[in-house]
């Protein structure tokens, strides 16, 4: 009997050391190196495996798959270009669910195979998103072609894999030591206070806890006038901080819109107020997650 229950807490034992192996499998937009990487790491805080994907596409339906991942970490917004709009249309269409959020402050830097410097440079390449946020840097680099990519850490990566002479990349500081490239000018961004909002991804919904203080939700209003600002007269009385609201165009439906909104609150009876404040006036009410406001990485 003794032996019995010492077995037992042996093979407990031995069951959560390799649970503890076993790392999440965690969907990103990019490869190794990318920004999206850093705030996946930087949010779960623990050793994870990065599913690399080409495209937000590939990412929403990795992330509904579960013999693919474990969830994802999606940019929805940046503080200099706005909103990426196609990914709102994204979450509703995988049915994907709101766990968390992390902010990432977005440092750019122009990366060249060791031993280059800056007016050698005849060539830069990087995400589209990466280039609009150094583009006064790059007029002072009136020699160089900019060629638009996938990925920030997939300019770095072919880079050192193509041994490229008088190419750069701009990207993370973590790609330029990922890929062995020499960062040749640093902080090239034009907005030095750049951040990038990161959205959590599971398959399955949060349980709402205390310590919630943020919604994400989108709803619905009839075509008539006032309907919108009726809903938006019942947030303030809520006393709700609204963070964001995004309208979107109605598939298949001519100057109907659906409206993207993130509230934040200080407690769970604000929250309810809310959700009964819009079913008053919305039978399109769909709550994408209840969490925690993110943290600044």
């Amino acid at each position: 009997m003794v032996a019995d229950l010492e077995m037992t807490i042996i093979l407990n034992k031995m069951t959560k050391e390799v649970e503890t192996l076993v790392k999440q499998k965690i969907a990103i937009q990019g490869y190794e190196g990318s920004f999206h990487q850093i705030a996946a790491e930087g949010y779960f805080r623990e050793s994870i495996e990065i599913v690399a994907c080409q495209s937000f596409s590939e990412l929403a339906q990795k992330a509904g798959q579960s013999e693919d991942t474990d969830g994802a970490v999606m940019a929805i917004e940046n503080s200099i270009a706005g909103s990426i709009l196609a990914n709102y249309q994204l979450l509703q269409d995988a049915d994907l669910h709101i766990k968390g959020e992390v902010y990432l402050q977005i440092s750019q830097h122009l990366m060249a195979l060791p031993g280059q410097a800056v007016d050698q440079i005849t060539e830069v390449r990087s995400h589209p998103m990466a280039i609009y946020q150094c583009r006064k840097y790059l007029k002072s680099m009136p020699q160089a072609k900019v060629i638009e990519m996938a990925d920030t850490a997939l300019s770095a990566k072919e880079v050192r894999e193509g041994a490229l002479q008088g190419v750069a990349a701009i990207a993370s500081a973590k790609a330029a030591e990922l890929y062995g490239l020499e960062i040749i000018a640093p902080n090239i961004e034009t907005v030095h206070n750049n951040y990038t909002r990161f959205l959590i991804l599971g398959r399955e919904a949060n349980n709402i806890s205390a310590s919630a203080n943020k919604a994400s939700l989108y709803f619905g209003v009839n075509h008539e006038p006032g309907s919108l600002a009726k809903v938006l007269t019942a947030l303030a009385k809520a006393n709700v901080n609204v963070t964001k609201i995004q309208s979107f165009p109605v598939i298949k439906k001519e100057w109907e819109y659906y409206f993207h909104l993130d509230v934040e609150f200080e407690s769970l009876e604000q929250y309810y107020l809310v959700i009964r404040a819009i079913n008053k006036h919305s039978d399109k009410l769909h709550v994408l997650g209840v969490y925690q406001k993110g943290k600044t990485l």
